[in-house]
């Protein structure tokens, strides 16, 4: 029997027109543009600034914009994930009411949450549900208006994140393209460290929490950032290894859009000079589920059937992991 594997087929993506530059921070927190662009990389993020759309706008615009380029009939669609860190509510699933407003109706859906790990691990239970034979297409999109949980006030976690949205159609393929290898981790113990202290069934939310602050994100940034370097340049070569690829045998590093420096130690770990290291953090700052869709729908035009393309992510969680995948098409 052929082995099945699960390839990506077509990619689409979404972000809003506003920007928020450095700039424009500068008369916001005391920070500079240099101080930002030396740490991070980052000169600019987009911003959703209507207030009566979500992560689910973003969501749906990413799939529209895969669905208009590939023509894909949206009735032909078995299953649509959506790993997002800012749901539209709490409890009703984001994924079910985009899944409806792009015309999947024969689609089950549901949500991810692994924080900026969301996509990485959205491939990982798409490229099972191809396997398995019984469905045939599964769109993945990773989105996050990551403007709804920031204090602005705050500038060790405002300068860093932006809003927008990726989506990729997964199939399957007998010719060894896709999905080939993963690894996948993740440390509890590292949740103090970046995460959003109340409105969950520990700290519900009241009067209290909302003077405080505690429904936006914090970040210990030392400490995330010593576990993203250590941690994901560690499964970029681990996964390099199982695979017995060189950095010759790789065309493209996809890493999580976090921190520069971070991608630039993963990077250094797997031997990849710049030109093989995609990145628009520069552009979008970190747009948490959105990162990796965001990156291929950047350098699509760049892609050729049979490159190999390492993805690399790191989040709140702790949650983190690598994967091997041969692109399917020119």
């Amino acid at each position: 029997m052929t082995k099945i594997t699960a390839a990506i087929t077509a990619v689409g993506a979404y972000v809003p027109d506003y920007r928020l530059t450095n700039e424009i921070l500068e008369t916001m927190v005391d920070t500079t543009d240099e101080w930002i662009t030396t740490r991070t990389g980052i000169k600019e993020r987009r911003i959703l600034k209507d207030k009566d759309k979500g992560t689910s706008y973003l969501a749906i615009k990413a799939a529209e914009n895969l669905l208009e380029k590939s023509g894909v009939d949206p009735k032909e669609i078995d299953l649509v994930l959506l790993g997002t860190a800012t749901p539209d509510m709490p409890v009703a699933s984001s994924a079910v009411y985009v899944a409806t407003k792009i015309g999947a109706v024969n689609a089950f859906a549901y949500d991810i949450q692994a924080a900026c790990s969301n996509f990485l691990y959205g491939m990982s239970t798409a490229a099972r549900f191809i396997e398995s034979g019984k469905y045939k297409k599964v769109l993945l999109i990773g989105a996050d208006k990551m403007s709804s949980i920031l204090d602005y006030t705050d500038r060790t976690t405002c300068i860093i994140f932006g809003d927008g949205g990726g989506a990729v159609l997964f199939e399957p393929n007998t010719e060894g393209y896709g999905l080939l290898d993963e690894y996948l981790r993740s440390d509890g113990s590292g949740r103090e460290f970046l995460k959003i202290d109340a409105g969950g069934s520990l700290l519900p939310p009241s009067e209290e929490t909302v003077k405080n602050k505690q429904h936006y994100v914090f970040q210990d940034g030392k400490s995330v950032f010593k576990f993203a370097v250590s941690n994901m340049a560690d499964v970029a070569a681990r996964i390099m290894e199982r695979n017995n690829l060189t950095h010759s045998d790789v065309q493209w590093l996809v890493p999580h859009q976090a921190n520069k420096r971070i991608i630039d130690a993963t990077a250094n770990r797997m031997g990849l000079e710049p030109s093989k290291v995609m990145m628009n953090i520069q552009r979008y700052g970190n747009t948490t589920s959105a990162t990796l869709p965001l990156l291929l729908s950047d350098y699509e035009k760049e892609l050729k059937k049979g490159d190999n393309l390492v993805f690399a992510a790191f989040g709140g969680g702790f949650t983190w992991g690598a994967i091997y995948l041969k692109w399917a098409y020119n």
